[in-house]
């Protein structure tokens, strides 16, 4: 079994205590990781302010830097996918296509490094500063603190990560105690691919040890975080006025409207609704179809997800592995015998594979006030729901208390632009689902699915401040 140590100050370091990472599919632990100590954290943030301080890294050394772990990536996807399909139990064509995922956002980034501008301001075209000239320039912050999740521990890494080194900022990564190896994999692509040491620095930890001890320490000048919006809520509470993106939950919901293609509009809910096993923020929770249509594409979607193979996450014809944790099963399984004793009718699924995978399901006659609606299910299961009227449709998605994406499908553009204007999400998919996403766009949510954006040009602006620069000339 392969032990992983922190990374602290450009030294890979070993601690007393460890803790064991389990292959989801088995439930058997395959790699082990160091426990970090107060101690170490609180070193692990001197390193990345000492780096920042004293090594300046150029806009070109930086792109430099990230596009070379862009390519190490691809060159060690097989080896990273495995790892990423063991430690999350996702299959491996989508523990490959994360790997690819991950390394088009360091490209991105890396492009993005030579990018960086002010803008110049026209206050010459205010009276009495007709000799003034002005611009603004974009300054790293300092220490950046990453927290990541399970679900893709990789590319959102590299969502933290790849940004703050492009706009020249330090990081120290937490990455989530139920998948790390692929965290300490990373950072060692980093120093192969010549980031000065102390420009990167791993803990591993609880979070509610080695989480709250990062949020506590007053020489991190922001925070990037991926995860609940209970704990995205705790983060804005601790911190204070220093800055933050968070990534938080979402029920994300698709209007399916009587014009749309049947076959390929099922085709694409299945799709959105069951990757990683449902453990997507974007994923398609809630999908509302046009009475007209309602029964066929309601038969159809059934019989795409009967066709799913569910199993092993290593073999190539898995087409869904288990679930994070055996707590997590247990949880979506009350929710939905919960959602039954209230009425709701299970079409396909409804039950435990076994202990560490929860069957794809599908449920109809559900109402706001069951959880399966109303909170993040982060599971293999997607309710159908028949609308009659547009606005209520639209109404019902906006009444969720999250707003991360929707998706529409629809060949009328005057009802894709009301649907895109008057849906209360961070991003509307028109012609697709609400699990869209390429990772140069800007991506963030409102409501409780969080602040901030993340997509590399837009998260250097959250990752820089904005200075203005005036000058006052002398007989122009």
């Amino acid at each position: 079994m392969k032990h992983y140590k922190l990374f602290i100050d450009g030294n890979w370091i070993d601690t007393p205590n460890k803790a064991f990472v389990q292959d989801k599919y088995t439930g058997e632990p395959f790699a082990s990781i160091a426990q970090a100590e107060d101690a170490d954290v609180e070193r692990a943030v001197q390193s990345a302010k000492n780096a920042f301080q004293k090594i300046k890294l150029s806009p070109y050394h930086r792109y430099e830097i990230l596009f070379k772990v862009s390519k190490l990536l691809l060159e060690n996807k097989e080896h990273i996918a495995e790892i990423l399909s063991r430690e999350v139990g996702k299959p491996l064509k989508e523990s490959r296509g994360e790997v690819q995922r991950a390394a088009f956002t360091f490209e991105i980034a890396a492009e993005e490094a030579k990018r960086i501008t002010g803008e110049m301001v026209p206050v010459e075209a205010t009276p009495g500063s007709e000799n003034r000239l002005a611009f603004t320039l974009r300054s790293p912050l300092g220490v950046v603190c990453a927290i990541t999740p399970f679900n893709f521990p990789l590319n959102l890494a590299a969502h933290k990560i790849a940004p703050a080194l492009a706009a020249g900022n330090a990081v120290v990564l937490k990455p989530t105690q139920q998948c790390p190896v692929n965290s300490a994999l990373l950072v060692q692509l980093l120093l192969d691919a010549g980031l000065p040491p102390g420009y990167i620095n791993l803990v591993f930890g609880s979070g509610a040890k080695v989480g709250e001890q990062l949020l506590h320490s007053k020489d991190i000048n922001f925070y990037s975080f991926t995860g609940s919006a209970q704990v995205g809520e705790r983060i804005r509470d601790v911190i204070g006025l220093r800055n933050c993106t968070l990534e938080l939950g979402s029920n994300s919901a698709v209007i399916v409207h009587h014009d749309a293609d049947i076959m390929d509009t099922s085709r694409l809910c299945v799709a959105g609704s069951l990757a990683n096993a449902g453990q997507v923020c974007i994923s398609v929770q809630r999908v509302y179809v046009h009475q007209d249509i309602y029964n066929e594409f309601l038969s159809e979607m059934k019989k795409q997800v009967e066709k799913l193979v569910v199993g092993n996450p290593l073999d190539d014809k898995t087409d869904m592995g288990p679930m994070i944790s055996e707590k997590e099963v247990e949880r979506i399984d009350q929710w939905v015998k919960e959602a039954v004793r209230q009425g709701a009718e299970v079409v396909t699924g409804g039950r435990k594979m076994n202990e560490r995978t929860y069957l794809p399901t599908i449920l109809t006659n559900v109402t706001r006030e069951m959880k399966v609606v109303s909170n993040e299910v982060f599971a293999p299961v997607v309710v159908v729901i028949p609308y009659e009227n547009i606005d209520w449709a639209i109404s019902e998605i906006n009444a969720s208390q999250y707003g991360l994406q929707a998706g529409v499908f629809t060949s009328n553009i005057n009802l894709a632009m009301k649907a895109a204007k008057e849906i209360h999400t961070g991003g509307v998919v028109i012609g697709d689902t609400s699990s869209y996403r390429t990772d140069s766009m800007p991506y963030g949510g409102v409501k409780r699915s969080g602040i901030g954006k993340e997509g590399a040009k837009y998260a250097i602006k959250e990752l820089t401040e904005e200075k203005i620069v005036i000058f006052n000339l002398k007989n122009q």
